[in-house]
C-alpha cells in the first residue's frame, strides 16, 4: 500500500498532498492573491510558496496521519508553469526525498489533472476537457498517450478570464474567475462578442483585445453592465469550449466527459457540457473546487500511478520546464 507525498506549485496555488491507494488522505493548500487590477508575477509567487510551503508540509502529514517513515514516494510538478514557482518547490521536493531517502517523481501537471480526475469521479475513458489559467485542451487516451485533440493557439481561457478581470477591477479574492461567475448570473443582455473556432482548436486573444478596447466605453455610456459583460465572455468563451469537444467525443465515440483544471469548478460551464452531454447520450463527470484547482494531492495521485508503474525520477534529471506538453508523456500506468 503505497503513500505518496505530491507538491504543486506551478502557478499562485501551493499545495501538498498525500494519496495512499486511492485514497486522498490530506490535501491542504495556500492562494496567493494580489490587489484587484493585477496579476501575480513568478518572483513574488515564489516567496510566498517558500514562506508557507513547510508549514503545509506538515500540515499534511499532520491530517494524513503519518510519518515520513511512512511515505514510500516524492512527487512533485516537473511542468508546465512559472519558472520561479515551479523550481521553489522542486528544490523542496529533491531536499525532502534526499533527506528521508525516498525516490522522486517529476509529474506532468495536465496529468495530474487528469488522473485526479478519474481518481474522484471514477470516469474510465473519458474525453477531457481541461480549461486552466495556464491551459485549454482537449484530450483523449490512447496507445500509451494522452492524445491532444484540440487546443487553445494563444492564451488559455483562464488566461482570458483572470485578465478580463483586470480591466473591470474584479478582486482576485478567492479567485478572479469565481467572482466572474458570480457576477454573470446577475448579467441579463447578451453582448455580441469575437466567437473564434478554428477546427479542433479555439483563439481567446482576440476576444479578450476586443473586450479591452471596448468595455470602459460601453459601460460609460451604459450600453451594458459589468455584469453582462461577465455574463457575455461566460457564454462565448464556454460555447467553444463545449463545441470542441463534442467534436473530439464524436471522432472518439465517447460516451464520458470530464472538465477538469480550475476553470473547471464552473458551475455554467458544468451545465452547458452537461446539456451537450445529455444530447448525445453521454455523460458529464466533473469534480468541485478542491480537486479541480491546483492541489498537491492530484499531483500525489499521478505519483503513485507511476511509482506503482516502476517510474522514478534521478536526481540529475529532476529539474522542471515551463513547457511541458501533455502527450509528451509516456502512459505506461493504463492499458
Amino acid at each position: 500500500m503505497p503513500a505518496v507525498l505530491g507538491f504543486e506549485g506551478s502557478a499562485n496555488k501551493i499545495g501538498v498532498g498525500v494519496v495512499r491507494d486511492g485514497k486522498v488522505l490530506a490535501n491542504p493548500r495556500r492562494t496567493y492573491v494580489t490587489p484587484p487590477g493585477t496579476g501575480f508575477l513568478p518572483g513574488d509567487t515564489a516567496r510566498h510558496h517558500r514562506a508557507v510551503i513547510l508549514d503545509l508540509l506538515q500540515e499534511a502529514l499532520m491530517e494524513a496521519g503519518l510519518t515520513s517513515q511512512d511515505i514510500d514516494c516524492i512527487a512533485y510538478t516537473k511542468g508546465p508553469g512559472m519558472g520561479a514557482p515551479l523550481v521553489s518547490v522542486a528544490v523542496v521536493a529533491r531536499t525532502v526525498a534526499q533527506l528521508w531517502n525516498k525516490p522522486l517523481l517529476g509529474v506532468n501537471h495536465c496529468i495530474g489533472h487528469i488522473e485526479m480526475g478519474r481518481l474522484i469521479t471514477g470516469a474510465t475513458s473519458p474525453t477531457v476537457l481541461y480549461v486552466s489559467g495556464g491551459n485549454t485542451q482537449v484530450i483523449a487516451y490512447s496507445e500509451r498517450r494522452y492524445r491532444i485533440f484540440g487546443e487553445t493557439i494563444d492564451i488559455a481561457v483562464g488566461n482570458c478570464l483572470d485578465r478580463f478581470a483586470r480591466v473591470l477591477k474584479i478582486s482576485n479574492d478567492p479567485s478572479p474567475g469565481y467572482n466572474i461567475e458570480q457576477m454573470a448570473k446577475r448579467g441579463k443582455k447578451l453582448v455580441e462578442l469575437p466567437y473564434t473556432v478554428k477546427g479542433m482548436d479555439v483563439s481567446f486573444s482576440g476576444i479578450l483585445s476586443f473586450i479591452e478596447d471596448v468595455a470602459q466605453r460601453m459601460l460609460a455610456t451604459g450600453e451594458c453592465t459589468p455584469e453582462d459583460l461577465c455574463f457575455s465572455l461566460q457564454e462565448t468563451v464556454f460555447a467553444m469550449l463545449v463545441e470542441i469537444t463534442e467534436r473530439a467525443m464524436a471522432h472518439c465515440g465517447s460516451h464520458e466527459a470530464l472538465i477538469v483544471g480550475g476553470v473547471g469548478c464552473n458551475m455554467r460551464l458544468q451545465e452547458m457540457m452537461e446539456t451537450m452531454c445529455q444530447e448525445r447520450g453521454a455523460r458529464l463527470f466533473a469534480t468541485d473546487e478542491r480537486f479541480c484547482i491546483d492541489n498537491g494531492a492530484m499531483i500525489a495521485q499521478a505519483g503513485w500511478e507511476m511509482f506503482r508503474a516502476g517510474h522514478r525520477t534521478p536526481l540529475s534529471e529532476s529539474g522542471v520546464t515551463q513547457r511541458y506538453r501533455t502527450d509528451e508523456v509516456e502512459v505506461t500506468w493504463r492499458d
